[in-house]
């Protein structure tokens, strides 16, 4: 323990990283709090979940189409433009949102105003991601970063619908929306400041390919990887909610979700302070087949207290699963498609998630919510294999610590 603890302490030390980790939470905030505050207020203004949850659903297919173009631009011409743009543009069309819901002005406005809003969406999640790869040149260095990284996120995804729930249930979903738009504002703010973008690279010597970093086959398998994981759980955000209303007590849904998230924050943790001697590659298909198990008890307990036990087991595997994906993609993207590399592999998250779900609703609709995790836990037996043929690199990556 005295090693775990003296790992992350000599980490946390060095120029910049204490300050770096504060900037990842605060200015990332936005990605637990939008979506959720927009699909509120808007069933609040246009009455029903439906006409919700399609500007929501083209706010976040517009995120994943356009985001590998944001990083592309990232990449060639920097990050300010792009952070500046998207820091202007998206605020704007958020309150497109609200003053198109409030005012009337028809259905098709709150859809364009969302995907709006989605196509320039900031890319701090990413340029948070790209600054790590940047920092480090040790690779056990960005494999603790990117496991605090994933930490950040769940807390990201804990605090910010917490944080909107308090408000719905004080003020309203109208409030929850404009708060959630000043946030929106106020991270953009907090990045735009920070050491972060000080520690950018751009390769201005290497030629690019038109299709960035797909040319690269083992990023390919890398992202296959990611898909799965996201569907399953996708299957996870529609199986829970499913399970709690089989049990005739809806709100434990929420209770299960947290838990689960819970479980990711402290395998995180637990996972970025232990260096184990396994490749990388190794330790990434070990999670994922690791997961699978308590995926499937997911649909044989026999009482919620179990669930949510198995909830917590599974969760404590996300955050070690999505790390090594991270440190990976690091590792594979060529330096000329740093940015582009790692938005890539945010579509594949965000398109992942979205299929997960819509399989889950089909699966509780027609064979019943156990079948999602079965179907989840099948998925990742499946993804674990893939991620053994990611070939592990000749020798040991060596390199002293950045800017020490």
């Amino acid at each position: 323990m005295i090693r775990f603890a003296r790992n992350y302490i000599e980490f946390v030390r060095q120029p910049d990283v204490a300050r770096l980790l504060v900037v990842a939470l605060l200015s990332r905030m936005p990605i637990g709090m939008v979506g959720f505050a927009m699909v509120m207020f808007l069933r609040e203004s246009l009455g029903n979940f439906v006409l919700a949850g399609t500007a929501v659903g083209a706010n976040f297919i517009a995120l994943a189409a356009v985001a590998p173009i944001v990083g592309r631009l990232v990449d060639r011409y920097g990050p300010r433009i792009p952070l500046l743009v998207t820091g202007i543009v998206q605020p704007l069309a958020l309150a497109g949102v609200l003053a198109a819901a409030k005012l009337g002005l028809g259905f098709h406005y709150v859809v364009a105003a969302a995907a709006l809003s989605g196509m320039f969406a900031s890319p701090i999640t990413t340029l948070t991601r790209t600054a790590w790869r940047h920092r480090f040149e040790r690779e056990e260095d960005r494999r603790t970063a990117f496991t605090l990284d994933a930490v950040m996120i769940e807390l990201n995804f804990t605090v910010g619908p917490a944080i909107v729930a308090a408000i719905l249930a004080t003020a309203g979903a109208t409030a929850a929306f404009a708060f959630t738009l000043v946030v929106v504002v106020a991270s953009f703010f907090i990045f735009l400041t920070s050491p972060a973008l000080r520690y950018f690279k751009r390769d201005r010597s290497t030629r690019r390919h038109m299709l960035g970093p797909l040319t690269e086959k083992q990023l390919w398998i890398v992202f296959l990887t990611t898909f799965g994981l996201a569907m399953s759980l996708g299957l996870l955000e529609v199986g829970y909610p499913a399970y709690a209303t089989w049990l005739a007590l809806p709100p434990l849904a929420g209770l299960f979700l947290s838990v689960n998230s819970i479980g990711s924050a402290l395998g995180g943790a637990l996972f970025g302070g232990w260096h184990f001697r396994m490749a990388l590659e190794r330790q990434l298909a070990a999670a994922l087949g690791l997961m699978a198990i308590p995926m499937f008890l997911h649909g044989v307990v026999p009482s919620p207290v179990p669930f949510a036990i198995v909830a917590f087991l599974a969760g404590s595997l996300i955050a070690p699963a999505v790390a090594c994906q991270s440190v990976l993609v690091s590792r594979l993207a060529p330096s000329q498609y740093a940015t582009e590399a790692f938005t890539w592999w945010s579509t594949f998250i965000v398109s992942g998630l979205g299929s997960g779900m819509a399989l889950g609703g089909w699966l509780v609709e027609t064979h019943g919510v156990r079948t999602a995790f079965f179907t989840g836990s099948a998925i990742l037996c499946v993804v674990a294999v893939v991620a053994l043929t990611i070939a592990a690199p000749l020798a040991p990556q060596l390199g002293a610590r950045a800017n020490d």
